[in-house]
């Protein structure tokens, strides 16, 4: 009797690659004076065919620190966000995207928040993205910098208050990596350039 092997292989058809980004609202309790900092976690995602396109269905968590009541208290809010989009692959030749093609998908970039502002109602607005990187390696004085710089002041000047400590010496370390890193030492270099000549 004959000895039959199967071998089963697998290899990849398609490949894409897709830049997300969300603009998003959070309704707060009390009215925010300044935000302090915001961050975002728990990301979860996953791929499935549409048509001839990928969709993308995930979720993450928004986390907003702030202070309110003129600066004199503060408080997380959490908020979580689901998304879904669509994007293209380019599918190799004499391959396609059958209904039992694997789909697996992975994020290059965790997401991050680039951008906080509190509108006329109260609420706060973030933006989260996965592009700023590049645009703090090779560029100066970005949207994200000029932030941090904004974030670290509104940072000493919430611990005075609580302190209350009105022109004594307030020390707050920053750090980070990636985006975070180049936004810390852009504050070192901006800070020390207004308040150390």
């Amino acid at each position: 009797m004959a000895n039959y092997r199967e071998i089963v292989t697998k290899a990849v058809i398609a490949k894409g690659k897709k830049l997300f980004t969300t603009d998003d609202s959070v309704t707060v309790d009390n009215k925010p004076t300044t935000v302090l900092g915001c961050w975002v976690i728990n990301h979860n995602f996953n791929g499935v065919k549409y048509n001839d396109q990928i969709r993308i269905d995930g979720s993450y968590d928004v986390n907003i620190w702030y202070s309110y009541d003129n600066d004199s208290k503060t408080t997380v809010v959490n908020k979580k966000i689901d998304y879904n989009d669509l994007f293209n692959v380019k599918v190799k030749e004499n391959a396609d995207l059958s209904n039992d093609t694997d789909i697996i998908v992975r994020t290059l970039k965790q997401p991050n928040c680039i951008g906080v502002n509190i509108d006329e109602n109260g609420n706060i607005n973030s933006n989260s993205t996965w592009i700023s990187n590049m645009k703090g390696a090779v560029e100066c004085d970005t949207v994200e910098q000029k932030l941090a710089v904004e974030f670290y002041n509104n940072a000493i000047s919430a611990a005075r208050n609580v302190l209350n400590n009105v022109d004594g010496d307030i020390d707050i370390t920053v750090c980070g990596h990636s985006t975070g890193g180049n936004q810390a030492q852009y504050v070192t270099i901006a800070y020390e350039k207004k308040y150390w000549k």
